[in-house]
């Protein structure tokens, strides 16, 4: 029995079957007593040729093309016609997705508005790159090494100038990137929103669209971060506290287990708020109020939200790597020996047309992969809303399919 709301199985109750007069049990709907074998006897083993028959509704329903079905053994409810696929007016059908229509959809959103996107990437991208390569250049240009942590029993102090030293840049680099990463999923929100319509859209419509909500965008892409860091420093603060009070080995170590519990609670409430860019664009929702909106979407479905995210970071880590690779090996012919010893961790400087040429192949890997985590957050936003709130018969009548 098939239970699904909207279809009822022929013959699935007795109570739900009209009342046929003296015809009995188990005997075919629609042939006269008079037309009926005898009991005992079998059907003519010669049927008239297949074709359309009545369901026992009334309706008219076309045989399968498939070998199930009553001339060929199958079941009486195999032959019914099948629900019409959802309408596609733009990159996605609009009903529930599944995850590869979701990556699917943001491809096929850069592919259909790629001047758009792209405008809109390239320039996040350069801002976004400009900035990591002048602090690095700045104040990272010169790496201490690792050598104080290769030592038998590293002092506290020792430790934290060693992480300070490695994980400098590209603290750096990931802070900036992911400010990024919101602001691009922000306005190509915007694109994606016209794009499921299947709707043209120009930068200058974009920024049209998006500029009344960037003053609390950002506020939004300072508030995440923060909160994300907040978290972590709570986890180290009694290791740190305990090292102070002079039990540096017992503190390094309660800090560590406290910056991993830490960055686990943190990760839990990027999930948790990550749809909040988009609800703040097309919902025109304040702040609060577009995290509490993430976070309402995301209960309930953590874990898909957390893997469709992690798919996304891994393909754009894959397309990243691509691009970069190449732009990275050119950088070092520039840095010479200092550049490959940099790399590597040891202590050296290196000069600025290295970090220059890094920067550019940054710019060209960002304004590729910001379009895809974008229109990924984007995508899932629309997806969590059809799936809770029926989201797609309102994208129906704005299409036209309604009219």
């Amino acid at each position: 029995m098939n239970d699904s709301p909207g279809w009822a199985p022929p013959g699935s109750s007795p109570s739900d079957e009209p009342d046929h007069g003296s015809q009995q049990p188990n005997e075919p709907v629609g042939h006269p007593a008079q037309e009926r074998p005898a009991r005992g006897t079998t059907w003519a083993r010669q049927q008239p040729p297949a074709g359309r028959w009545t369901a026992p509704d009334g309706g008219i329903s076309t045989p399968p093309t498939h070998p199930a079905g009553p001339a060929n053994g199958g079941g009486w409810g195999t032959g019914w016609r099948q629900a019409p696929p959802a309408p596609r007016p733009g990159v996605i059908p609009l009903r529930p997705l599944g995850v590869s229509e979701i990556l699917d959809g943001a491809i096929a959103t850069m592919r259909a508005h790629w001047r758009t996107v792209l405008g809109i990437s390239l320039a996040v991208s350069v801002v976004a790159q400009g900035l990591i390569t002048v602090v690095t250049g700045l104040w990272f240009r010169t790496t201490s090494g690792t050598g104080s942590v290769d030592k038998p029993d590293p002092t506290l102090g020792e430790t934290l100038e060693s992480v300070r030293s490695a994980m400098g840049s590209s603290s750096v680099t990931l802070f900036v990137g992911v400010l990024g990463t919101i602001v691009t999923t922000a306005l190509l929100t915007m694109v994606t929103a016209r794009a499921v319509l299947g709707r043209p859209v120009s930068t200058g419509e974009a920024w049209g669209d998006a500029r009344p909500r960037l003053l609390q965008l950002c506020g939004l892409l300072l508030l995440i971060p923060a909160i994300a860091a907040a978290v972590i420093s709570v986890g180290m603060a009694p290791g740190l506290l305990l090292a102070a009070v002079g039990v540096p080995s017992e503190g390094a170590a309660l800090a560590s287990l406290g910056a991993l519990a830490g960055t686990g609670v943190a990760i839990w409430l990027w999930i948790r708020f990550s749809l909040a860019a988009p609800a703040l664009m097309l919902e025109k929702q304040g702040i609060i109020s577009a995290l509490r909106r993430s976070a309402k979407l995301v209960r309930g479905a953590w874990w898909r939200v957390f893997g469709i995210q992690l798919l996304s970071i891994v393909l754009v880590f894959i397309v990243a790597a691509i691009v970069e690779v190449p732009t990275s090996a050119v950088a070092m012919a520039f840095g010479g020996d200092g550049a490959i010893d940099y790399l590597s961790g040891e202590s050296v400087s290196v000069g600025w047309a290295f970090l220059i040429v890094v920067g550019i192949g940054g710019v060209i890997s960002s304004a590729i992969t910001f379009p895809i985590s974008a229109g990924v957050t984007a995508l899932l936003y629309m997806d969590q809303r059809i799936r809770r709130e029926a989201l797609d018969l309102d994208l129906v009548r704005a299409a036209g399919y309604g009219d």
